[in-house]
């Protein structure tokens, strides 16, 4: 098994989350979102030194006031000994153009931070993103066209692999649009429990078994009491 390589069309797609035993990303009342390991934080941090971009939805950033950041200096090295540039490009999925001008993010400039919104968001919340983001990518559609998002991310700013951090309406999106060439999963020995608890998949979902993202299993360990899965998507060519 190979790992997937990039096109001219888009770039590799990975998401990477980590997960209760009873699959919820975070609890019912989105208090508690980190919940994995130190070994499953290194992790996260080298799946970003092999990644240009890391794509997130603003709810994510906002509730768990991620700043999108490399992890310290020996990651840096690491994604320097990769190839990559320094620092990822951070790039926020904000369909409606709400993203929080006080968002965390918004305080730590180290590297360039992308907006992806709708084509319908409001001119003037577009507007005061602009005044903020180093750049503002609006899809020539709605919803919003992400494979097109991928497409320009590819064409204008050489991003080769893209790391995808959730949340589970950018998941389910990415799923349903058959955009997802590996998925990452910490499998952590909690349960939260709760209906409205969050899973790495949440949105719209697929009517019928036909229609779900299909996978195939290249590879597990086992590092204490978690299990690190990583799934590969089943079809040929990285375009889907």
């Amino acid at each position: 098994m190979t790992t997937p390589a990039p096109t001219t069309v888009r770039p590799v797609v990975r998401i990477n989350m980590a997960m209760t035993a009873d699959g919820k990303i975070a609890t019912s009342t989105r208090s508690v979102h980190t919940f994995g390991s130190p070994r499953d934080g290194r992790h996260l941090y080298e799946l970003r030194a092999g990644a240009d971009a890391i794509l997130c939805g603003a709810r994510t950033v906002e509730e768990t006031r991620a700043t999108l950041g490399n992890g310290g200096e020996a990651f840096t090295r690491l994604r320097v000994d990769n190839g990559r540039r320094s620092h990822l490009l951070r790039v926020v999925v904000s369909g409606s153009a709400s993203f929080d001008p006080r968002a965390a993010l918004w305080e730590h400039r180290f590297s360039p931070i992308h907006v992806w919104v709708d084509s319908k968001a409001p001119t003037r919340k577009v507007e005061r993103l602009r005044a903020l983001a180093d750049s503002i990518w609006t899809s020539p559609s709605s919803p919003l066209d992400l494979a097109a998002g991928l497409a320009d991310l590819a064409r204008v700013h050489g991003v080769r692999d893209v790391l995808v951090e959730g949340g589970g309406g950018l998941n389910d999106a990415l799923f349903r649009a058959g955009l997802v060439d590996e998925l990452h999963l910490t499998l952590c020995p909690r349960i939260f429990g709760g209906r409205r608890a969050p899973s790495i998949s949440d949105g719209v979902g697929v009517p019928r078994l036909a229609d779900a993202a299909g996978f195939h299993l290249a590879s597990m360990k086992r590092q204490g009491d978690e299990l690190f899965l990583v799934y590969r998507a089943v079809r040929s060519g990285v375009g889907g």
